[in-house]
């Protein structure tokens, strides 16, 4: 029963971290009047995700791996190409 129980905080726990970045890029939003995507949301994405995964692995659901794993690599990349664009605006223009 112990171990069920930790699966199941665990789930929730992704789930809770995985819904957190709506809530912040809900308050960043209305903060700037306007719909934004904050580098957290971002982070967020990828620890719910990871924490999901983990609990889909242990469940050899491969429906729900195949997803967060597909999840994981796109909130990498964006949060790749924020770095690029952010690095970008720092160089001096010629």
């Amino acid at each position: 029963m112990q171990d069920k129980l930790f699966w199941m905080l665990v789930g929730f726990g992704g789930q809770a971290l995985f819904m957190g970045r709506f809530v912040i890029q809900w308050f960043v939003s209305e903060r700037q009047g306007r719909s934004v995507i904050p580098v957290s949301f971002w982070y967020f994405s990828i620890l719910g995700a990871l924490v999901l995964l983990v609990y889909a692995v242990h469940q050899r659901d491969p429906v729900f791996i195949a997803g967060q794993l597909l999840g994981v690599l796109i909130y990498l990349r964006n949060l790749h190409l924020v770095r690029l664009e952010r690095a970008g605006a720092r160089r001096p223009q010629a």
